[in-house]
């Protein structure tokens, strides 16, 4: 395995039963990577998770994390760079915030006094002392995230880790993961919120009925993909584009919305082309926005392609 790379999954097959919940599947996560992981319910997220945490065997390939297969004689020891956040996390209700981390901790074998460190880290300074039976669906997913940071790991697993967060918590999360990022630690992140990942995510693995489908960054999806870009012309003028649209470039459809804008779709690979052809050709249009394909425009492409072969 190269130095850099601190997940490696080669070839891996999982059966349960007849439902074959992975099927050949081969992916890598470098050092300071981060990888969203999307697929529908039962494409084998959950299953390649467990793989990765050593909690399960592949029945055919193979795991390496940090180089070691935690499912092997090194299992303890790469266990200690491993961090998890499970999508349904529970935990001791009777127990405080500052009492539930020091606990995890010991079982982790890992200082203590870190913990009141931890809780601050994710937001519940002041909360330390309070029960975990009182906090918020919000403050539980914090204490899990502080909870899956304990011993500072090499590789940290997020099972929809800002489900029940708002807006602000959410920005303070990805702060976060930025910073891990930059730190060095490998992120595998599942979710189902494709508008963030969009943004905050370098590469993208797509999942479908145990197959890697698609992976790559955003931008190579893209070309994967080929799908249209659009352009939307606006113009505070009633109609001021009816006599446009006929005669566009060939290659390119036009919609004419409202009477005050034309929306525009085209091969991602003509846009300075068609652009310059617009303000030459178009005049005092008020506004132009360019509309990329979406995380979600590329999900959708690649789970209604066929699984290949």
């Amino acid at each position: 395995m190269p130095a850099k790379q601190a997940v490696c999954v080669r070839g891996v097959t999982k059966i349960f039963d007849t439902q074959h919940a992975l099927e050949n599947l081969s992916l890598s996560i470098e050092a300071g990577e981060s990888l969203a992981l999307l697929g529908h319910n039962g494409a084998g997220k959950t299953t390649l998770m467990k793989l990765v945490l050593g909690l399960i065997r592949p029945d055919a390939g193979e795991v390496r994390i940090l180089g070691v297969d935690p499912a092997g004689s090194g299992a303890t020891q790469v266990r200690q760079h491993l961090g998890y956040l499970p999508e349904n996390i529970a935990f001791y209700p009777a127990l405080s915030g500052l009492e539930t981390l020091t606990f995890y901790a010991r079982l982790k074998r890992q200082p203590v006094s870190d913990c009141k460190d931890l809780l601050e880290r994710v937001g519940l300074g002041d909360a330390g002392g309070k029960k975990v039976g009182a906090y918020s669906k919000g403050m539980r997913q914090r204490l899990g995230l502080a909870q899956a940071l304990i011993g500072n790991p090499r590789v940290l697993l997020l099972d929809e880790p800002t489900t029940g967060l708002d807006p602000e918590l959410r920005h303070s999360f990805y702060n976060i993961l930025a910073e891990l990022e930059r730190d060095g630690v490998s992120v595998i992140l599942s979710s189902h919120a494709l508008t963030e990942l969009e943004t905050h995510t370098r590469k993208i693995a797509i999942l479908r009925k145990g197959h890697l489908i698609a992976a790559g960054t955003l931008a190579e999806l893209r070309e994967q993909a080929n799908l249209p870009l659009h352009i939307r012309l606006t113009s505070n003028q009633t109609d001021r584009f009816i006599n446009f649209a006929p005669s566009l470039p060939a290659g390119v459809t036009g919609n004419l919305v409202n009477g005050h804008a034309l929306e525009l779709a085209l091969p991602a690979s003509r846009k300075m082309e068609i652009l310059c052809y617009l303000v030459g050709n178009v005049s005092e249009f008020d506004d132009l926005d360019i509309y990329q394909p979406t995380l979600a425009d590329l999900y959708l492409h690649f789970q209604n392609r066929s699984i290949p072969s």
